[in-house]
């Protein structure tokens, strides 16, 4: 596909999809603004080269109704402070008072629209509300890798509609790093895999056999795993339904010679509270009514072992409820690890880019994907439809 370089911009009116959906307290303060930040690059390339910028993203689950809460008008002022310049809101995302507002900017200048989900249209890829999204615009640039995993107007259907469209700069560097770590990776490839259901990552589980050399798995997902090998696990977050499917996994490895590793020993509890009774345990030894809830420390250093020979690392899930600090250690010290490693380090999805960026290692980590659904997919061996539609 084309590059922003590849494109003549000044003078252009340019539509950047970008994915500012920002989390905001109750104040309507943003309390995170790496989504905004990651994309300054791009915008501020745009704004060097005298394009006429229009920003258009979502916030929140609106339905297609317009919900004040969901407005943009924090973010467009909190882009304007980063940028150093005027971010002027328009009323909407479509229509003649948007189309007289762009019309209006000048080279150098930048607009942001309203809230795209404000329209029903956004999400069913409708194709009128697609067109109309493209007559603001002579070059689309999607920079939203967040959401390059929906097949929604502002991702897919616009592009049938513009001149040129090409990828941001943080778009390109996230594929460039995905390619990195998992299509041409140096090697011992070593997958990080955690978080709470075996479900929700099945498939990437299953397409990670076919690339990596090793593989951990930790967190709750674990306890599935743990199960399907006759372990009694307590009233640990298990998922019964797939206990053959674990056990499944596991001997498809093995038949492939690719070491999964398993937590030898957990942080029991008698109930998830902060407040907790916990105890360090072997696998064997999990009391009847108590529930693993991290990993132990003779896991960590069974998988910081594992990790000690690694050239390419990528991890997804966290390795317990790391949101409380009883049971934040193993994660922890696993992002230490990492962290230290002098392998490319790649991770990807919320929670484990929240708990790199708590152990404070968020800047010793390669690359940290700000997509967590599209990260996943990119896992499972998916094309995305945002990436399909700008080749």
């Amino acid at each position: 596909m084309k590059t922003l370089r590849d494109i003549t911009l000044a003078g252009k009116r340019v539509l950047v999809r970008v994915d500012f959906n920002v989390p905001m307290n109750e104040a309507g303060d943003i309390t995170d603004d790496l989504r905004i930040k990651t994309v300054l690059p791009t915008l501020q390339y745009l704004l060097e080269q005298k394009a006429r910028v229009i920003l258009c993203t979502h916030m929140g689950r609106p339905k297609g109704q317009r919900v004040e809460k969901y407005s943009l008008a924090p973010v467009a002022a909190y882009t304007a402070k980063l940028l150093g310049q005027p971010v002027p809101l328009a009323a909407d995302c479509i229509g003649p008072e948007v189309a007289a507002a762009v019309e209006s900017l000048k080279d150098g200048e930048i607009l942001m629209l309203e809230n795209l989900r404000y329209h029903p249209q956004e999400e069913k890829n409708d194709p009128e509300f697609s067109r109309q999204l493209a007559a603001l615009a002579d070059v689309y640039v999607n920079d939203a890798f967040a959401v390059s995993h929906r097949a929604h107007a502002s991702v897919v259907g616009v592009t049938a509609y513009v001149k040129e469209k090409t990828a941001g700069f943080l778009l390109q560097k996230e594929m460039e790093y995905f390619h990195r770590s998992f299509d041409d990776p140096q090697r011992p490839l070593v997958a990080i895999v955690g978080g709470a259901k075996v479900s929700g990552k099945l498939e990437a589980l299953q397409n990670m056999l076919e690339r990596v050399d090793k593989m951990i798995i930790g967190g709750a997902m674990a306890n599935t795993f743990l199960k399907s090998q006759g372990y009694a696990v307590g009233t640990s977050k298990v998922e019964d339904d797939l206990l053959t499917t674990a056990a499944d996994l596991l001997h498809r490895a093995k038949e492939k010679q690719i070491k999964i590793y398993l937590p030898v020993d957990v942080i029991a509890a008698d109930r998830f509270a902060p407040d907790a009774v916990c105890k360090q345990v072997t696998i064997q030894d999990i009391p009847e009514n108590w529930m693993a809830l991290d990993i132990g420390p003779a896991s960590v250093i069974c998988f910081n072992e594992v990790l000690a020979d690694a050239k390419t690392i990528v991890w997804n899930g966290p390795m317990g409820a790391f949101e409380m600090n009883a049971f934040a250690r193993g994660t922890m010290a696993l992002a230490h690890t990492v962290a230290a490693s002098h392998a490319l380090s790649v991770t990807g999805g919320g929670d484990s880019n929240a708990a790199i960026t708590l152990s404070g290692e968020a800047e010793n980590i390669s690359y940290m994907s700000t997509g967590g659904g599209a990260f996943l997919e990119l896992m499972e061996g998916k094309i995305l439809p945002g990436i399909k539609a700008l080749e």
